[in-house]
């Protein structure tokens, strides 16, 4: 009887548990969407009326001219293609070299192996700065060229390390060295042994390559500010911005009380902006994660041998 009574205590303590645990995932979603959900909402909405606030998660008075706005610049679509670009090339890139260069330092015969680790170790301590680095670019003639976004990102010392951890970690030094007696070279366990096997790891640094490169906008500001058809999508939405601050600063009143009388959403505001800016940016990135969690399950699921 008490074990009767004990078994039912803890299948209800159990369910109560289950019950709180999902309550609070469900919570930590709605706070995790919420403000996306919101951004969309006011990219949507008048700006004029937007600036009343009070807009949640659907636009009250709904209007595309925020985004009409942002796409009535004549080079936004060129720059979507250069950021399209300069996140497949630097993203497979910086993928291959790190993941060679990984492999490598992975090797125990490798004796130079410990010291190409502490340089990498230290480059990611030590900066020489932001003006030694522009003087290099010149001096290496990537000014004003595609390969500014490229080759000064193709290795990552911290790319580098989490490839060379896992590998040392999840992949059976007997499976390469068996391998090597099949007559196996080193770039055919590179890439027919250890990529396969790397899933995983391949998959979430290219994740975090693609969203560096998609976001950044500061080095075609630095390096190609001068080549208008090298300017990137990030580096085109913060002129747009840049603009309107600057309009929104100096006050056309007379327009703006027009607009309000007759109730026209014909101009926009930095808030409003700011969440069109926020959508177009986001959106073309955050399709790439579907895609990848396939790869990551895939991965998972690869055998290998067990030690």
């Amino acid at each position: 009887m008490n074990f009767k009574r004990t078994l039912l205590k803890d299948g209800f303590f159990g369910l109560l548990g289950d019950v709180f645990i999902y309550l609070f995932m469900i919570f930590i979603m709605i706070v995790t969407l919420y403000p996306f959900l919101n951004m969309i909402a006011i990219s949507f909405n008048d700006a004029l009326d937007g600036v009343m606030g009070g807009i949640r998660l659907w636009p009250r008075v709904f209007s595309t001219f925020n985004y009409e706005n942002l796409f009535r610049n004549p080079h936004i679509i060129n720059a979507t293609y250069i950021s399209i670009a300069r996140t497949v090339v630097g993203s497979i890139t910086n993928l291959f070299v790190c993941l060679c260069l990984a492999y490598t330092l992975s090797r125990k015969e490798f004796v130079l192996r410990f010291p190409f680790l502490k340089i990498l170790v230290f480059s990611m301590y030590i900066y020489g700065g932001l003006i030694p680095f522009f003087l290099l670019m010149r001096f290496m003639g990537f000014l004003n060229t595609f390969w500014v976004y490229i080759i000064p990102g193709m290795v990552s010392a911290w790319n580098v390390i989490i490839f060379r951890s896992y590998i040392e970690s999840a992949i059976p030094e007997s499976l390469i060295e068996s391998a090597r007696l099949d007559g196996a070279s080193e770039f055919l366990i590179l890439f027919r042994i250890v990529c396969p096997l790397s899933l995983p790891v391949i998959a979430t640094v290219m994740l975090w390559n693609s969203v560096g490169q998609w976001n950044s906008w500061f080095d075609a500001m630095l390096f190609n500010n001068t080549s208008q058809h090298l300017s990137t999508l990030q580096y085109e939405l913060q002129k747009v911005l840049q603009q309107t601050i600057q309009v929104a600063a100096v006050g056309d009143t007379a327009r703006l009380a027009a607009d309000l009388a007759a109730g026209r959403g014909s101009v926009t505001t930095p808030q409003a902006t700011r969440a069109a800016m926020t959508v177009v940016a986001t959106v073309p990135i955050l399709l790439v994660y579907p895609f990848v969690q396939k790869y990551f399950i895939h991965g998972l699921t690869i055998g290998g041998v067990k030690e």
